[in-house]
């Protein structure tokens, strides 16, 4: 088997898709990259146990056709060092025997054979499609990942929760502090579905789908999805288990509303809460006549900070207390200049909504109270 790529094409493939290899794995044949050569087309795949990822590529020179696994280190490590030139890959198809030539020199090692390479779960016949616009399925991702846990006794809790019905798709994470619903109708499906996407492959399609320009296929049944764009498909297993009724917690009434600039809010915080107890990170608000005392002491160092923003207050005057750096995440990922946040009382969650409506996204975060101690 014989063919020839260019090598800043061939490490730019394998550097996308490497991200799915485990430091640890307990196969060792998934330490590797599966290459196929058929015809003029260079077929890439990345594995672990439970997400599969395949680009390919155009060689020249072909000669056979094939499959192998070749170690990652051994393809990566000297390609990031060489300069834009042609590579030739040379395969002994008894023995594996792997010889890349360049411009002055060669590389040589020995392959596996790519049959033992697993192969990805095929979807039942009942498997429900999706499309999506990539842009509106990464922005989903940016705005929910986040949120997401990292809890082993909850693992519906490690990814974000897709809920899809007739009129929308709706993203959800939690935490159990922290919640984020991001809702789309100009994406719905053929009936009620839904599936909780891991955090990895999450993470893998946050950096693909910025360069990806035609929609974005998703076919699933209960347990896998094949996630198809135009130079990747991404196979992974979902997170089994059943996802909490995330509508149950988000209060209804709350009639103590704050509407306040966004930078301001979030730069006072980023202040104050250097003076905190580093174990609680305890920041309050005082809410009176159209402004908001942002405080935050720490008992123990004999610290404290308070910083005073106008805003528009409607309510109560109310004293309530939040993780700061819960409330510095919520406020980083929320595209707007101004938020609104909705207050019932002390001890139930706040609500924060952009003051800008997007047409293509209805957007709420939620985030617990702390306790104050007075």
């Amino acid at each position: 088997m014989r063919f020839v790529v260019s090598s800043t094409a061939l490490l730019s493939h394998l550097q996308s898709i490497s991200k799915v290899i485990n430091s640890k794995n307990t196969l060792p044949i998934l330490d590797c990259f599966l290459l196929e050569l058929s015809d003029s087309k260079l077929t890439l795949t990345a594995a672990d146990t439970e997400t599969r990822l395949v680009t390919s590529l155009e060689v020249g020179e072909v000669q056979g056709s094939g499959k192998l696994a070749i170690n990652a280190r051994n393809l990566l490590d000297p390609l990031k060092e060489l300069p834009d030139q042609p590579l030739t890959f040379e395969i002994n198809d008894d023995n594996l025997e792997i010889f890349i030539y360049f411009h002055n020199g060669k590389y040589n090692f020995i392959g596996q054979s790519g049959e033992e390479y697993p192969q990805p779960k095929e979807l039942k016949e009942n498997a429900i499609s999706l499309t999506i616009d990539p842009q509106l399925l990464c922005t989903a991702i940016n705005r929910t990942l986040f949120a997401s846990a990292d809890d082993e006794l909850r693992p519906v809790m490690n990814g974000i929760y897709f809920d899809i019905t007739t009129e929308d798709l709706t993203f959800v994470a939690s935490d159990g502090h922290k919640l984020v619903r991001s809702k789309t109708l100009s994406v719905k499906g053929s009936e009620r579905a839904s599936f909780i996407l891991p955090k990895k492959p999450a993470n893998l399609l946050k950096s693909l789908l910025p360069k990806e320009s035609e929609e974005v296929s998703i076919k699933f049944d209960e347990n896998n999805a094949y996630i198809t764009m135009s130079s990747y498909t991404m196979t992974c297993r979902f997170i089994e288990g059943r996802y909490p009724n995330y509508n149950s917690v988000i209060p209804q009434n709350n009639p103590n509303k704050v509407v306040i600039d966004r930078l301001s809010f979030l730069n006072a915080l980023k202040r104050v809460s250097v003076f905190s107890n580093p174990a609680s990170s305890l920041v309050r608000l005082q809410l009176s006549d159209n402004q908001m005392l942002v405080s935050a002491q720490d008992i123990d160092f004999s610290t404290a900070a308070e910083e005073t923003i106008p805003c528009q207050y409607d309510g109560t005057a109310m004293n309530i207390g939040f993780k700061s750096n819960f409330l510095i995440e919520i406020l980083n990922n929320i595209p707007a200049a101004e938020v609104s946040v909705e207050l019932s009382d002390p001890s139930r969650a706040g609500l924060i909504f952009p003051i800008e409506k997007d047409e293509a996204e209805d957007l709420l975060m939620l985030l617990m109270p702390m306790m104050l101690n007075d």
